[in-house]
């Protein structure tokens, strides 16, 4: 990537150097580069390297801000800085040096697309944040931090733009894991949509603490934090203009403080899993496979909002297979089923948390429902794509 220098040693070339905030700047003005500071003398002044402020209510991302230099510098120190800053993000390096405590590592990344960007509920940013948290504590680990990869559109409108890293600073300070890295990249008009985000995190799990998708075992219990189809049906409804007397929001939030707790409650768990694209019921399978059973769930015990199952009833869909972005399953020996849940009842983030079937013996792995008229169905891997640019 290009650099660029001035006097006073201060490089931007890329997300990666978000913070480069000079020392001896700092100490002079008390702020980053880009933002309007405090001369000694009491009058307003801005970073030297920008004659001019960005238009961030008018203006839009062009191709200048990928090429590596001075545009690009300007839009990190005055979009992604000020909303993402802290000490390690300062460091003001291509990557962020830190040392991990004790534990095994944890890592997972994903990709956002959700269309459209801002929904009831949330927005790309929090949830490209929420999201990587959620995946990195289903291994019971505590994360610790991440680093934000943007590919932007040439025309995307800047406050738009500054909206989204706004949420994901917020989202990731309320979620006490910070962005420490990143880059941004800018596409022509017409290839891209918008924005794209993808985040990569890193946890660490407690020494004892052994939760994978493999353990589930005849005779443990099937467990889900709360309400399902929340996040899917708030995403079609903002889509496809539809209003409902009740506002469906999206569920999206982290749930890694509620894991923290569930660990701390019943370390035996065997399984969690966040059921995100597919729903409940592809998760389920998705498990019953990985660890080679059969599940049996009961369809009075899945616990649904009456405004989602009405609405997924007009628009023919099936809330088992409704994405979430703030729900998890957990799988315990069934003896600890009932500790496991009233740790998950005693956090905000599963007060409506339930028991919902267990594991069984069975060599084709299939999901099984008892229905509310008292017979069985099978639930199936999601076939096709329900509901597309879901996250």
């Amino acid at each position: 990537m290009i650099a660029y220098s001035r006097p006073k040693k201060t490089t931007c070339t890329g997300l990666e150097r978000l913070a480069d905030c000079d020392r001896a700047s700092r100490s002079r003005t008390g702020s980053c580069p880009g933002q309007e500071s405090i001369s000694r003398s009491g009058r307003t002044m801005t970073d030297q390297r920008f004659p001019l402020r960005l238009d961030l209510k008018q203006g839009a991302v062009d191709m200048s801000h990928g090429s590596g230099g001075r545009a690009m510098a300007q839009l990190i120190a005055e979009v992604f800085q000020p909303s993402l800053e802290n000490p390690l993000l300062a460091q003001g390096n291509d990557q962020a040096l830190f040392s991990p405590p004790p534990g095994r590592l944890v890592m997972s990344t994903d990709g956002h697309v959700i269309s459209p960007l801002f929904f009831p509920g949330g927005d790309i940013g929090c949830l490209s944040v929420h999201g990587t948290i959620n995946d990195v504590a289903m291994a019971g680990a505590r994360p610790l931090y991440l680093s934000a990869g943007f590919v932007l559109e040439e025309g995307f409108p800047l406050r738009d733009l500054l909206r989204i890293v706004r949420s994901m600073g917020e989202a990731a300070q309320a979620a006490g894991v910070p962005i420490v890295t990143g880059d941004t990249k800018v596409v022509e008009r017409g290839k891209g949509d918008g924005v794209f985000i993808t985040t990569t995190g890193i946890g660490v799990v407690p020494d004892g603490i052994r939760i994978s998708g493999e353990l589930a075992r005849p005779g443990d219990a099937i467990l889900v934090s709360g309400s399902i189809g929340d996040h899917g049906v708030a995403i079609l409804s903002k889509r496809e203009n539809l209003g409902f007397a009740t506002e469906i929001r999206s569920d999206t939030a982290a749930l890694h403080d509620l894991v923290a707790a569930m660990v701390a409650a019943v370390p035996e768990i065997h399984c969690l899993r966040d059921p995100t694209r597919g729903g409940l019921a592809t998760t389920l399978n998705e498990l019953a496979f990985q660890s080679g059973v059969g599940m049996q769930i009961r369809e009075e015990r899945i616990p649904v909002a009456a405004e989602v199952s009405a609405a997924c009833e007009l628009l023919g869909l099936d809330p088992l297979y409704v994405a979430n972005e703030g729900k998890l399953i957990a799988i315990c020996p069934g003896e600890r089923a009932e500790s496991l849940l009233s740790a998950m009842r005693a956090h905000p983030l599963g007060a409506e948390s339930a028991i919902i079937g267990e594991v069984v013996e069975d060599p084709m792995h299939f999901v099984q429902m008892e229905t509310r008229f008292g017979g069985s169905r099978i639930v199936d891997w999601l076939a096709g794509e329900q509901l597309p640019r879901i996250c």
